[in-house]
């Protein structure tokens, strides 16, 4: 595993247009015309994926394990938010991120992703068998 390319201070950021896919009737989370909690939480596992991309070698994927969010307000449709995640810490394998969302007036959501380094065939060939565990 490349490990030494993985070290705090990794970050990425992605800014959407909130589009009626993406809010809370749609996903099912809600019936308001709102960025729903479940694309918060898909954009912030996206910026994570993105922040450690380049440092990992062909042969590995990094995949969830934990994600704690909280959403603070409501985003409307057509508004855009923007998601930055910065990995803070590296425990082996383990890699765990703050992440914070905003949009046009503010601060819409914070938390912590933690994802964990993997070989992706070996992954894929273990679908199926005991539980994954850091």
């Amino acid at each position: 595993m490349n490990m030494p390319d993985l070290e705090p201070g990794l970050s990425a950021t992605l800014t959407r247009r909130v589009e009626e896919r993406d809010g809370a009737t749609a996903l099912g989370s809600g019936d308001v015309p709102v960025l729903g909690t479940p694309r918060l939480v898909a954009l912030a596992e996206e910026a994570t994926v993105a922040a450690v991309a380049p440092a990992l070698g062909p042969t590995e994927t990094s995949v969830g394990v934990r994600v704690e969010i909280d959403h603070l307000r409501a985003t409307p449709i057509g508004d855009t938010v923007t998601v930055d995640a910065m990995l803070s810490r590296v425990d082996g394998r383990r890699l765990t991120f703050e992440v914070g969302a905003t949009d046009s007036e503010g601060s819409v959501g914070r938390g912590t992703v933690v994802r964990v380094v993997v070989d992706r065939e070996r992954f894929l060939a273990g679908l199926g068998g005991p539980s994954y565990s850091a």
